[in-house]
């Protein structure tokens, strides 16, 4: 991760990078939205449970496992091809994100380390532990260069000492900035996809801007392709003022389309009750 210049909250400084508060107000708005629908008030608990299964669905689609929503919620058994278990590994993350919001602020590496193991669902030697030098990593539509374990230790540690301190920059920022390092440092043999996408809901529920998980950002990420994805997050690996800003503003969007698959869902319940 890089910042424009010394500072004492680095992730405030990239709040001021052109177009990033813009990008804030959007998707506050576009959230606003979501919460004040009238069914909101009264059947919360199913928008939650349905931008869950999508959100997985999106975060599966994006790590190769690109399956048809009613695909994913008719499937009981995830046991089967590398596509199945994907799918599975997404479901079980997305339901995990919500029970580690306590432990986030306090630990966040415990918290990553949790989210791997339950991805993974192994209990090998190398799971739920950032991999060490000549460890192989197995995320092969990100090709990347890929840091080696001293700068990823390091990284992390740094990753999580910005957590831990807190500091006033919008949940968006710190949403990006948890996502796109995770991804440049892939700093698991497996699943780091999915474990980034999944501590951004993470940060974006515990942080308050969406505390019922109802904005799922996983399907924002996924709209567009993993071709759009993919060139939004070699912005945030140049570290550049305008990479950065670039990766923020499409994180950004991935939320307002997250926010608008919800309100879709909230339109389709309140015409089914009318």
């Amino acid at each position: 991760m890089s910042t424009t210049g010394a500072t004492a909250d680095p992730l405030a400084a990239l709040g001021s990078l052109p177009g990033v508060a813009e990008s804030v107000e959007s998707v506050r708005k576009a959230v606003d939205r979501v919460y004040g629908h009238r069914i909101m008030r009264r059947r919360s608990n199913e928008i939650t449970s349905e931008a869950a299964l999508r959100g997985a669905r999106g975060s599966a689609a994006l790590s190769g496992a690109d399956w048809a929503l009613e695909e994913v919620r008719r499937r009981t058994d995830f046991s089967g091809d590398d596509e199945a278990h994907t799918v599975g590994a997404a479901l079980r993350l997305t339901a995990e994100a919500g029970q580690l919001l306590s432990i986030w602020r306090q630990s966040p590496l415990r918290v990553l380390a949790r989210l791997h193991l339950v991805a993974a669902a192994s209990q090998e030697g190398t799971v739920g532990r950032p991999r060490q030098d000549g460890e192989p990593v197995d995320e092969p539509l990100i090709e990347l260069p890929l840091p080696d374990a001293a700068e990823v230790a390091g990284r992390l540690e740094g990753l999580s000492q910005l957590i831990i301190a807190g500091g006033s920059a919008p949940a968006l920022v710190t949403a990006a900035v948890v996502h796109g390092e995770l991804l440049a440092l892939r700093p698991f043999g497996t699943h780091n996809g999915l474990v980034a996408r999944a501590a951004e809901r993470i940060v974006l529920v515990g942080s308050g801007l969406d505390p019922k998980s109802v904005c799922p950002a996983e399907v924002g990420h996924a709209e567009p392709g993993r071709a759009a994805y993919l060139a939004a997050l070699e912005g945030y690996v140049s570290g550049t003022p305008e990479g950065m800003a670039t990766w923020i503003a499409h994180c950004g969007r991935a939320i307002e389309l997250g926010a608008r698959e919800s309100t879709a869902v909230c339109e389709a319940l309140q015409r089914g009750a009318a």
